[in-house]
């Protein structure tokens, strides 16, 4: 990279960082949005209180932002399962005036959900296909994926879950987990599980607990994971009492979803150190999006960020081909130069991998630069960082 190149980055990153900073205050203050200018501050760290009052649609949606042209043609198509839901800490963190705005683009729909790309798919994942009993997703040879949800704390725009994920009735009974259970029980071959949904820690304490007893019970399952967001939609839901039990089940693994430097907030890292200070390692899956975090420097940012609050990257998703969501995917070079600009430009611990999910049940795929220029018998030419020329003699 050129000196000029260089700086132009930086100055870049200084300007971003002004923006963010002068946003993040005016809106983190709940008090000053006039639909809860009189909540009480202990609601307001309630998550239940959260849920109950999550924004559903225009008229609340209309006291926090000004909704543009688009926004309400959006809010008015959006039913059914990926309806509109914002908690009340997400909409404090949207710039009221800026429909461009990351946070706000995330949860807000927009017209543009509406049209249906040649190449988008309802289940782009295959994960119907590979599902071996209810709420069990089977695809790699020693790992499982299981849906103990379909509900969120907040209605992502990008979700590649809309299929399933959303406001319905849904299955609570005590036995709903029983097939998938006898199904990892009855395969030795598993010996890693990934809850995730929907969101598992929109459960109850209790319903968590109950499925992280069955599958500690199965003594061939060493390696427990929980997929969530809710640190970063709704980190009040991070409780003592949660925590605690969490400790109970360790080693317990966190990937949680971060898209944009101005999801980590004061109250974000609150939850996040009571989860590392609790044993938990915690890792960041982050979801490509054009014009949320598709430039370089912020992708690098939100890194860094990551890193500070002892969330280690671990992957960079290409935007799945799910119905809807053409507007927010990228081209391919777009992730592979993100990874360009940060192999040798900065520490390896916030490279994460970038990956594409293999459309129709391939699962996740590496892309990345091109480092291996040729090779032959005992011979390797690489190029590093700089884009200099080395020869590895075997």
């Amino acid at each position: 990279m050129s000196n000029n190149a260089t700086a132009l980055d930086n100055q870049k990153l200084t300007q971003e960082i002004t923006t963010q900073t002068r946003v993040s205050r005016k809106s983190q203050d709940y008090q000053q949005i006039s639909l809860y200018k009189d909540i009480n501050p202990l609601d307001w760290e309630d998550w239940r209180w959260q849920l109950k009052h999550r924004i559903r649609g225009k008229d609340d949606l209309a006291q926090v932002v000004k909704l543009t042209p688009d926004e309400e043609a959006g809010i008015k198509k959006a039913s059914g399962r990926l309806s509109v839901a914002i908690t009340p800490y997400w909409a404090a963190l949207m710039d009221p005036e800026d429909p461009n705005c990351p946070i706000r683009r995330q949860a807000v729909p927009s017209a543009s959900e509406f049209a249906v790309g040649p190449h988008e798919m309802v289940d782009p994942c295959a994960e119907d296909r590979d599902s071996p009993a209810p709420h069990m997703v089977h695809r790699y040879p020693d790992r499982v994926l299981l849906l103990a949800t379909e509900a969120c704390a907040m209605y992502c725009r990008h979700c590649t879950r809309r299929r399933l994920v959303g406001e319905h009735v849904e299955d609570k009974s005590a036995g709903r987990f029983d097939a998938a259970i006898e199904y990892i029980r009855s395969n030795r071959k598993i010996r890693d599980v990934l809850i995730s949904g929907g969101d598992p820690f929109i459960m109850d304490d209790e319903e968590i607990e109950s499925l992280l007893q069955k599958l500690r019970a199965i003594s061939h399952v060493e390696f427990l994971r929980i997929g969530t967001r809710v640190p970063v939609t709704l980190p009040h839901r991070i409780t003592e009492n949660l925590v605690n039990m969490l400790k109970k089940y360790s080693p317990i693994w966190l990937s949680i979803h971060f898209n944009h430097p101005k999801e980590i907030t004061k109250r974000c890292k609150i939850a996040c150190d009571m989860l590392s200070e609790s044993g938990i390692p915690l890792g960041s899956q982050t979801v490509l999006l054009k014009g949320i975090n598709d430039r370089p420097y912020i992708m690098k940012r939100l890194m860094h960020e990551l890193l500070q609050i002892r969330v280690r990257p671990y992957y960079i998703y290409q935007c799945d081909p799910v119905r809807g969501t053409q507007h927010f995917r990228t081209p391919v070079a777009t992730g592979i130069n993100i990874i360009e600009k940060l192999r040798g430009h900065t520490s390896g611990y916030a490279v994460p991998v970038y990956v594409i999910d293999g459309p129709g049940g391939g699962g996740k795929i590496p892309v990345g630069p091109n480092y291996v220029l040729s090779q032959a018998k005992g011979k390797y030419v690489l190029r590093n960082y700089k884009g200099k020329i080395y020869t590895y003699l075997e």
